[in-house]
């Protein structure tokens, strides 16, 4: 008995080399690992070149950061006012 490689199901493998219980396994570790290379090669082309927030505050972002926007542009302004409004009003009725 051998282990999935990529669920840790137990089964009987067919051939000598197998590391997946099914097809359907391979497949979901293929494009797992197509993904993590993409996501690698995608680092590599920022390397040396000078990556800034696209939300309007222009600052610096790590090349191994793969958000176009820093924290601080990435909060919703609107929403922030929201929840304020919301909590401004419970204190408002605990005063009254």
């Amino acid at each position: 008995m051998k282990s999935c490689d990529w669920c840790n199901t137990k089964f009987q493998p067919e051939v000598s080399y197998q590391v997946y219980c099914s097809v359907s396994c391979r497949e979901q570790a293929t494009k797992d690992k197509i993904a993590e290379r993409q996501k690698i090669l995608r680092r590599n082309k920022r390397i040396k070149k000078t990556k800034k927030c696209s939300g309007g505050c222009g600052r610096k972002l790590s090349v191994y950061n793969d958000e176009t926007m820093c924290s601080s542009c990435k909060v919703n302004i609107k929403e922030v006012d929201l929840q304020l409004k919301q909590i401004k009003d419970i204190i408002n009725e605990e005063d009254n």
